[in-house]
This record gives structure tokens, sequence and C-alpha cells, in this order.
């Protein structure tokens, strides 16, 4: 079972139409623009707490992102969760306001960068805890497979979190109960300066999965076609009560683990990934080259999005701190 999914029950999903290709394009791009600039805020000294930057990583979100939706279908992100939101329709603006620790950011400024969520939108968090996410979509899946409404929990974790006792045990629990559970590895080759070539026994985090009784795949994260493939797959698998997959998708971050991180573990691997495997030059050679979109097309998206994420930045820099009273408030649910 091991690098191969298989068939899953039920027809498989649609190959994506023009309509589906152009929002994967918009979320990519949004994406890459928003971490970009944060890269650049966050040098002022305005933004509290620590960031983990997702520019590299675009394909993987959104190709998995984009075969759920936002009433049934939840995922768990980890500390570098901004891509995870974008992709699942976490607004911009609250995104931003949340990162500045404002009251008009998602989490009314309380959660920070490590911390957006948005239960609305079935983004269960980002998250501090490596490794924190594979138990909570295991408690998710359940819920659904008990509810029998079809949905399906994601766990999005990296090459460090793929190591943690929770995320081996959630692999476990999940074929146990038979879960619809799709646990995405996404190995960008370090866990913070630890390399995966040196940390991650067996070969592969996907060959893992046949300990565990479930299919795994090895995808490439640059190609979005590629992760979209093997998520549609997975994802169609959980559905209609196949069960968990694992996929591990191998990609790169474009900066630090953290912002501060001066990479002298890395050696022209950004520069060459920038320039021969860049998720976003991929898309839109293949997508134009087949004729699916046009140039204009994709440079329209481009300007939206860079006026978004300016007025993101513009708004939040302008909403209100939170004061002394809101300490108490969110703390507690009254039942």
């Amino acid at each position: 079972m091991t690098d191969t999914l298989r068939t899953p029950p039920g027809p498989p999903a649609a190959a994506p139409d023009a309509a589906e290709l152009l929002d994967a394009y918009r979320t990519m791009r949004t994406i890459r623009v928003f971490e970009e600039r944060l890269h650049d805020e966050f040098a002022t000294g305005d933004i509290p707490g620590f960031v983990h930057l997702y520019a590299g990583e675009e394909a993987s979100a959104t190709a998995v992102c984009g075969l759920l939706d936002d009433e049934r279908d939840v995922i768990a992100s980890t500390h570098r969760g901004h891509g995870h939101c974008i992709a699942k329709h976490v607004d911009v603006k609250a995104m931003m306001a949340e990162i500045y620790g404002r009251t008009t950011g998602s989490c009314h400024g309380k959660g920070g960068s490590m911390h957006i969520a948005d239960l609305s939108r079935g983004m269960l968090g980002a998250n501090g805890i490596v490794g924190g996410g594979p138990p909570l979509i295991c408690g998710a899946a359940l819920a659904s497979k008990v509810r029998g409404d079809g949905g399906v929990a994601v766990a999005f974790f990296g090459d460090g979190g793929s190591n943690q006792g929770t995320t081996l045990e959630s692999l476990n629990l999940a074929t146990v109960w038979n879960l619809p559970a799709v646990f995405v590895a996404e190995n960008n080759g370090y866990a913070e300066a630890t390399a995966a070539e040196w940390s991650v026994g067996g070969g592969s985090i996907a060959a893992r999965a046949a300990a565990f009784g479930m299919p795994g795949l090895t995808v490439d994260g640059f190609d979005y076609f590629a992760v979209r493939e093997a998520a549609a797959e997975a994802v169609t698998r959980a559905r209609n009560g196949g069960g968990p997959s694992l996929i591990e998708v191998r990609l790169t971050r474009y900066f630090g683990h953290f912002e501060g991180d001066q990479q002298t573990y890395r050696a022209g691997e950004v520069r060459r990934a920038r320039a021969e495997l860049d998720c976003l030059l991929r898309f839109r050679a293949r997508v134009t080259a087949g004729r699916d979109l046009t140039v204009a097309q994709l440079d329209a998206v481009d300007a939206e999005v860079a006026r978004l994420v300016d007025e993101a930045v513009a708004e939040a820099k302008a909403a209100p701190l939170p004061t002394a009273a809101d300490l108490t408030t969110d703390v507690y649910v009254t039942y």
C-alpha cells in the first residue's frame, strides 16, 4: 500500500474547469502576496509574536482545500498556518488584523499568527504545538461519521510533526475507527533547521502509511495538479466511507523557519526553487499553454490581490488594540 492510493469508492472528482483554475490561482497568489508583505511588515517591528511564513508551499493548501467545503469539512493547521487559512476561505482582512493583534481580527487579536481560527469556515486553527492538529481532526472526523453528513477532516503537519507521537497515534486511531480523515504531511525539508533526510526514518513519511493499514503517496508539492489529483482521490475515499489516507507533499519554504531565521543551513536552495520550481510560475505556464486561462486573466488577479493585501494592512494598522476589559472575554463558554 505504500506510495499508492487505492481506487476510492464512488466516482472520482471531476477535473478542474476554468472557473476552478482561476480560483486556485487567486488563492495561491493571495497566499504569496500576503506572506511576502508580512515578511516586509514584520521587519518594522509592529507585529507582535513570532511569524512563520508559508510562501513557496501554496500549491499544497490550495489544491487540498479547494476540494473541501465550508459547511461539512474541517482542517487543522500548524504554526505555519496562514496559507491553510486563506485556502479555507478565512477572511484575509480579518487574518491580517489578527496578526497585528487588533480587535477586528478573526480571534479579536488574542490568537495572533500561530492561533488564527475560524470555525465558521471549518478552520480549527493554526497551532503552536507541533503535531497538535492530527488528534483534533480525528475528533472532527468521528463527529462527521456519527452524524453521517459526509464531512471530511484534514490535518496538515510538517516533517517535524510527522515524528510526533500525537501524529502517529492519530494515524492509528483513524484506521481503527475507519475515519473520514486525510493526513497531509508538508515536507519542506527541515524541521526548523533539522534536515528531514536525517530525521525521518523509513525512507519517507508516506512509507509509514502501510504500518497503519492506510494508503500513502508522495507527490510533487510544486505541482498544483499533482497535489490535487492525489487529494481528490483521498478526499473521495474518505467521504464515501473508505477510511483515511496519508499524502506526503514535498515542497520548500522560501523564508526561514520563523522571521529572523538566517537560514545558514541552506545553500542556494531557495534561489533554485524560485527560478525553476515555483508553483505559481508552473501553474501559469500550464494553464496558458493549454488555453484554459489567458495571461490577461491571471494578471488581473495579480492586481486584484495586490489591492486586497494593501487594504488589509492599512485597515489592520488603523484598527483598535484590545483593552484590559477584553482579557476576560471569550475565555469560558456558557451553556
